[in-house]
């Protein structure tokens, strides 16, 4: 009779239609990443969320429902009686970690600008392997596109930036689907992960499902410079100054030069990988970003 009862109270919710758990990573967080990072530079402090009456927010937004679990975006829109430019951001962490939360104080900063800013939360390494966040991104994307009067967004004024992973997905979807985005900002996210400048090894072969020499294919596929061409949008580097993190960038842009397509490098000097979450770095982030945007997004 307790064994029927401890069945029960296991299986039920899953009887009852509760969603499988997955493995999570927690191992990337800014409490975390701040208690390292002081240690080497002892006058940061980390950036905090703004309050601004003019954006509202909705969080936990169902974009996706998978064969295992629902996926969610949160949205920060500027009330404004014309549509906005929309900006979806990607978090960091090694595409094993982190999550769209991290993405709070920043796509704030970039609203109040006058965006539409969307932090999404995709599958991670432990619960998936490559393509499968990158596939949810786009299905972000879309929900976005489809639901734009809802979002009061310009569905055809859309930029991606992405922090680290992020940023290195960012940049491959901006090369993959650029007739769904106008813009790009790769903050510290590599360009290419089979490269010279590459120090990439065991963390993104948990996501791409295996080494080079074991997944060479994947490793190619999930590289933005594979894709860059004459279709590629305008991109902002931002980076710190650790090189290993823009590996790629400078070939991907003699493609672009060719093209004649648009980009901006910004390097913070004596920085730490992770400079967007904290101060001095922040704020000229927020306006780095946001000088790029209005330069591709609102001139006419």
């Amino acid at each position: 009779m307790r064994m029927n009862f401890f069945i029960l109270f296991v299986f039920l919710p899953f009887l009852l239609g509760a969603q499988t758990p997955f493995p999570k990573d927690t191992s990337y967080t800014i409490s975390s990443t701040y208690q390292k990072e002081i240690k080497k530079f002892p006058f940061i402090s980390i950036a905090k969320t703004l309050h601004n009456e003019n954006i509202k927010s909705e969080k936990q937004i169902i974009y996706q429902q998978t064969a295992t679990r629902d996926l969610h975006l949160d949205a920060y829109l500027f009330q404004s009686q014309k549509k906005l430019p929309a900006v979806i951001l990607l978090h960091g962490g090694g595409w094993k970690s982190g999550d769209k939360s991290q993405m709070e104080t920043l796509a704030t900063a970039i609203a109040a600008k006058e965006y539409n800013c969307f932090a999404i939360e995709y599958r991670l390494s432990p619960e998936a392997h490559y393509p499968a966040g990158y596939n949810d991104v786009k299905e972000a994307i879309a929900f976005i596109i489809k639901n734009a009067s809802r979002f009061n967004s310009n569905p055809n004024k859309i930029a991606i930036l992405g922090c680290s992973s992020g940023g290195q997905m960012a940049a491959l979807l901006g090369t993959t689907i650029p007739n769904e985005i106008q813009a790009i900002v790769d903050l510290d996210g590599i360009l290419a992960f089979h490269h010279p400048e590459s120090e990439e090894g065991k963390i993104a072969a948990e996501w791409l499902g295996g080494t080079y020499e074991e997944n060479p294919k994947n490793w190619m596929a999930a590289s933005a410079l594979t894709h860059t061409n004459k279709n590629t949008p305008p991109i902002l580097f931002v980076n710190s100054q650790w090189n290993r993190f823009h590996a790629g960038r400078d070939d991907m842009i003699r493609i672009l030069n060719q093209y004649g397509i648009y980009s901006e490098i910004k390097t913070f000097e004596n920085s730490p990988h992770s400079f967007w979450f904290f101060n001095p770095w922040f704020e000229k982030t927020v306006t780095f970003t946001t000088h790029f945007l209005d330069k591709i997004l609102k001139q006419e």
